[in-house]
C-alpha cells in the first residue's frame, strides 16, 4: 500500500501514532478498550486491542517474547525481525495505514505500535464470543449430524471445510457497512459454481450503501436480490453444515456473515425450500414418502381452506362423494369472518410462543387449545369444522421445512380466501393464476424460480418429485450452470 493513497499514514513519528489512534478510538471513554503502554530492546510500544476479544494467554505469550527482546535485535530491519523472529503468532501482519488499522482493532485483532517503525503490526489474537454448534431447532433429524452453524464466521467456515476438503473451494473474505463494517464470506467450489454467479454477487456487495447490518444476512438478501414486494423467499437459509456442503457440490454459492447462525444458499428456486436433509437420510423409497407426505401438507397449507371454503358456500359445486363437506353447525359469525379471526389468532399464538419462556409453553398450548378451541365453539363463535380444516392448513405449514416460504404460503392462503369470499369460483382460479405467474416471472440470480417445472425439464422434475439414490444422480441441476456438470 502506496503512502500517497492512504489518507492518514503511519509516521515515524511514535507520539503522533499512537494520540492518532487513542483519539479515534476514543480509549479514554471506552473501559472496553486497552491500551498497554510496554518498552522492550529499548524502545517503546504500545499494544491496542478490545478487552472481549484478545485471548488472553496470547497476549501474555507475545508480551513474554517482546520481554526478550534487546537492543541490538533490532538494530536492524526491526520490523522483519519483529514479525519472523519475535512475535510467535500464524496470522500477522503490517500496514501504513493508520484507518485500516482502527478498523481492525474494532473487528477484534491487536495492534502493536513501535517506535521507530513507520508501519502497525497487526496481529489476529481475536476469539469471539461462541455458543457450542448444537442441532437447530428447526432442521433436526433422526439420523445424521447434530453439528450446526453458530454466530462465528471462523467457525462456521471450519464446519464446511470438514466436509468439503477440495482445494478449490474458496472462502472469500468481504467486509460491508460504514460504521458496523460486518463480516461476511463468499463460498463456493471454483471448478463447479457458475463465475457469473460469484461476480454478480461481489459486485452487488460492493454496491451496498449502508450504515450497518441491522438484521444481518435478512438485509443483504434485501439488497442483493430485492423482490421486495414479493413473499417468497430468494435464498434458501440452513443452519445446517450438511446442507450447506450438499449444495456447494451442486454448484451453488454460499453466503455467510458473521454473527448469524445461518447461511444464504444462492440461487434456488421454488423446490429448494421443499427439501430436508431427513429425506437423504433414509433409503430412496422412504424418502419419497417422506417427501409426497410434505408436500401434500405444503398444499393443503395453501389451497385447503379456499377450497373447503367455495364447496361449502356453494351448493351444487361438490360431487355427490362430497356431500358432507359444509358447515353442520353454522356459527353466529360469517364463514368467511371464521377463518381471518382463527388466521389472526394462529399467527397471535405463534408470536406468544416466541416470546414464552419453555416452562411456560406447556400451559400456553392448554390455554389456547381450551380458550380457542373448545370455548369458542360452545359459544358459537366457530363451526367446529373451521376448526378441523384450519388445525389441518396450520400443520402444513409447520410441516413446511423453509420457515420463510411456510409464512409466504401463509399469505397466499389468506389472500385466497378474500379472493373467495368476494368473488366465489372466479376469485378463487384468478387467485391461483396470479400466484403462478409470480413464481414464473420470479428469478434467483437468473435462475427461473419455479424450474424445473417452468421452463420444463424433466428429469429434474422427476428429481424433484422422487428422491433419487445418490449412486443414480450422476448430473448436477442443469439451472445453476455448474462449470462441471458430471458429478
Amino acid at each position: 500500500m502506496s503512502t500517497n493513497k492512504v489518507k492518514n499514514p503511519v509516521t515515524i513519528i511514535y507520539k503522533d501514532n499512537v494520540e492518532f489512534l487513542k483519539k479515534e478510538l476514543a480509549v479514554d471513554a471506552s473501559f472496553d478498550l486497552v491500551h498497554l503502554e510496554l518498552e522492550h530492546g529499548e524502545r517503546e510500544m504500545s499494544l491496542f486491542l478490545v478487552d472481549g476479544f484478545g485471548k488472553d494467554q496470547a497476549i501474555t505469550q507475545i508480551q513474554r517474547e517482546l520481554i526478550r527482546i534487546r537492543d541490538s535485535d533490532l538494530a536492524e530491519r526491526p520490523l522483519e525481525r519483529l514479525i519472523k523472529h519475535h512475535i510467535p503468532y500464524a496470522e500477522i501482519e503490517a500496514t501504513d495505514d493508520l484507518d485500516e488499522v482502527v478498523d481492525q482493532i474494532l473487528a477484534g485483532p491487536a495492534a502493536l505500535v513501535v517506535e521507530g517503525i513507520d508501519k502497525v503490526i497487526l496481529i489476529d489474537t481475536r476469539e469471539y464470543p461462541v455458543r457450542g454448534p448444537e442441532e437447530p431447532d428447526t432442521e433436526k433429524v433422526i439420523r445424521g449430524s447434530k453439528d450446526g452453524f453458530v454466530e462465528t464466521l471462523v467457525m462456521n467456515a471450519a464446519l464446511i471445510r470438514r466436509r468439503v476438503r477440495d482445494k478449490t473451494m474458496r472462502v472469500e473474505y468481504v467486509s460491508v457497512g460504514r460504521r458496523s463494517k460486518s463480516d461476511l464470506a463468499i463460498t463456493y467450489i471454483a471448478d463447479i459454481a457458475d463465475q457469473e454467479y460469484v461476480q454478480s454477487i461481489k459486485e452487488s456487495l460492493e454496491k451496498i450503501d449502508t450504515d450497518g447490518l441491522s438484521m444481518g444476512d435478512k438485509t443483504i438478501e434485501e439488497f442483493i436480490f430485492g423482490h421486495h414486494y414479493n413473499p417468497y423467499p430468494m435464498v434458501r437459509y440452513t443452519e445446517r453444515p450438511d446442507v450447506a456442503s450438499s449444495h456447494l457440490f451442486e454448484g451453488h454459492v454460499i453466503i455467510m456473515v458473521d454473527g448469524s447462525p445461518s447461511v444464504m444458499i444462492a440461487p434456488t428456486t421454488f423446490w429448494h425450500h421443499m427439501q430436508h436433509a431427513e429425506e437423504y437420510r433414509q433409503k430412496p423409497i422412504v424418502g419419497t414418502s417422506l417427501r409426497v407426505v410434505r408436500y401434500a401438507a405444503v398444499w393443503a397449507s395453501i389451497f385447503l381452506l379456499p377450497l373447503w371454503y367455495l364447496l361449502a358456500t356453494n351448493d351444487g359445486l361438490a360431487p355427490a362423494a362430497l356431500n358432507f363437506i359444509g358447515e353442520q353447525e353454522e356459527g353466529t359469525v360469517p364463514l368467511y369472518a371464521q377463518f381471518l379471526i382463527a388466521e389472526i389468532g394462529i399467527e397471535m399464538l405463534r408470536m406468544a410462543a416466541i416470546h414464552t419462556p419453555n416452562a411456560l409453553a406447556t400451559a400456553l398450548g392448554l390455554v389456547a387449545a381450551l380458550l380457542i378451541g373448545e370455548v369458542a365453539i360452545n359459544v358459537g363463535v366457530f363451526s367446529p369444522e373451521v376448526v378441523l380444516y384450519l388445525a389441518v392448513a396450520a400443520v402444513g405449514t409447520f410441516a413446511t421445512p423453509s420457515y420463510e416460504m411456510s409464512l409466504a404460503n401463509r399469505l397466499v392462503r389468506v389472500g385466497l380466501l378474500i379472493a373467495c369470499a368476494l368473488f366465489g369460483v372466479a376469485g378463487f382460479v384468478v387467485g391461483i393464476t396470479v400466484w403462478l405467474l409470480m413464481l414464473v416471472h420470479l428469478r434467483s440470480l437468473g435462475t427461473p424460480y419455479m424450474w424445473p417445472f417452468l421452463p420444463f425439464n424433466g428429469s429434474a422434475f422427476k428429481d424433484v418429485l422422487f428422491r433419487t439414490a445418490m449412486p443414480l444422480k450422476k448430473q448436477r441441476p442443469s439451472a445453476v450452470h455448474p462449470n462441471d456438470p458430471d458429478r
